[in-house]
């Protein structure tokens, strides 16, 4: 497994190869179903949103309250074809990477080659594993949201595996 350093790059995108495992470190952008619905919403109507997308990676996941100690609770991923409405039109605003489970569309998985990014795959159903993976968590937006806010973690070796590119 190989070392991979967040905010990827175009260029890092490139090197990467369908079915590579790798260890992701650096600043990722938490976003599940209601902020993908308002990030969609306020970008079809012509309105800022409240994080940039450009070059960032989205992890399909609502986090778990953390207990007394901990920086964040159980985390992992959610299914990604839920977000497959919304993805095309991200991706067209920077978005250069997703982290989530499970299949896309055809649709997405065009729009992921045209934009040169990238889908990673995480372990599903490994939670509390990966919590131990991120080693800070703050709310950035959406915080009425509850675990569906936007959040901005740091990970340091998150495991995943190259999907879709």
């Amino acid at each position: 497994m190989r070392n991979i350093f967040l905010p990827l790059t175009k260029d890092a995108v490139k090197t990467l190869k369908s079915g590579e495992m790798v260890l992701l470190s650096g600043p990722v952008l938490t976003a599940r179903d209601a902020a993908h619905k308002r990030l969609f919403e306020a970008l079809k109507s012509g309105k800022k949103i409240p994080v940039s997308l450009k070059g960032e990676t989205l992890y399909y996941v609502g986090p778990t309250p953390p207990r007394p100690g901990e920086i964040i609770g159980s985390c992992g991923p959610t299914t990604s074809a839920r977000m497959d409405p919304f993805t095309p039109l991200l991706l067209k605003h920077g978005l250069i990477a997703m982290i989530g489970k499970g299949e896309r569309s055809k649709d997405v998985n065009q729009a992921i080659k045209k934009h040169k990014a990238v889908y990673f795959i995480t372990i599903g159903g490994a939670g509390a594993y990966l919590s131990e993976k991120v080693k800070s968590a703050k709310i950035v937006a959406y915080k009425d949201l509850g675990p569906e806010a936007i959040y901005r973690l740091e990970l340091k070796y998150f495991p995943v595996i190259t999907e879709v590119l």
